[in-house]
């Protein structure tokens, strides 16, 4: 990190998981799951340190094993399915500042479950936050689905109709407005941000677009599967 700013890179893991039981450590192609996240931190530039936050000892424990120096024990009200990022990335910051008697400008957020991204990816969502205005950076990519176009809703239960209505039907999708799926891939956030609002969607936000087959979030055995597949076919360099 060549700039004035004190940027520090997070990399949150719970104990438990409904959708994938312990998918954090889960073996996927070989190594457990946090391991990519942790070897795609190291490698990548732009920020200061890496912290490490979780609520079981089990993963603080694993997750030194594969190279992580620093941890932050969470205390448990804040490792429920019900808690919010928000409040987590607080902790975390504080809890590092008042170790360290540093003062953190920037958050950069690394989710475990989004095992593909690569350090550039990291890289230039911290260069769009310096070069902009902004209060949060999260990862992006241009979705098959698009609420204009083939995305319905259930607006009384039993008849559908489009999620964003046009006052002219769009009948070809280079017609619809570009919209984003959002990927935890990585996540950058201006720490006074993490004060003024109570939720990320409130601040102002820009999205780093990076290639579909890195955005894949790990949520689902399927998500499991594809992943495996796409590691083992070589099929992440775009």
């Amino acid at each position: 990190n060549s700039n004035n700013y004190m940027i520090l890179c997070s990399i949150c893991i719970r104990g438990g998981s409904k959708g994938v039981p312990k998918k954090n450590i889960r073996m996927l192609n070989g190594n457990p799951l946090l391991f990519y996240t942790i070897d795609c931190a190291k490698k990548a530039h732009g920020f200061d340190d890496i912290v490490i936050s979780s609520d079981s000892d089990e993963m603080l424990e694993i997750a030194q094993q594969l190279g992580a120096e620093k941890i932050i024990k969470r205390p448990d009200h804040l490792a429920s399915d019900t808690s919010s990022k928000w409040d987590v990335f607080i902790h975390l910051v504080e809890d590092y500042e008042a170790k360290t008697g540093l003062t953190v400008d920037y958050l950069v957020d690394l989710d475990v479950t989004v095992p593909l991204r690569k350090p550039e990816h990291i890289e230039g969502a911290i260069k769009m936050m310096l070069d902009n205005d902004t209060d949060v950076v999260i990862t992006g990519y241009e979705p098959e689905r698009n609420p204009y176009f083939n995305m319905m809703e259930l607006s009384d239960g039993k008849y559908a109709t489009m999620v964003k209505k046009t006052d002219k039907p769009i009948v070809r999708r280079q017609d619809a407005p570009v919209v984003f799926s959002l990927t935890p891939a990585v996540y950058v956030v201006r720490k006074e941000a993490l004060y003024q609002f109570k939720h990320w969607s409130e601040a102002r936000c820009m999205i780093y677009e990076i290639p579909r087959q890195n955005a894949v979030d790990i949520d689902t055995e399927f998500d499991f599967k594809l992943v495996e597949f796409l590691m083992q076919n070589n099929n992440t360099n775009g």
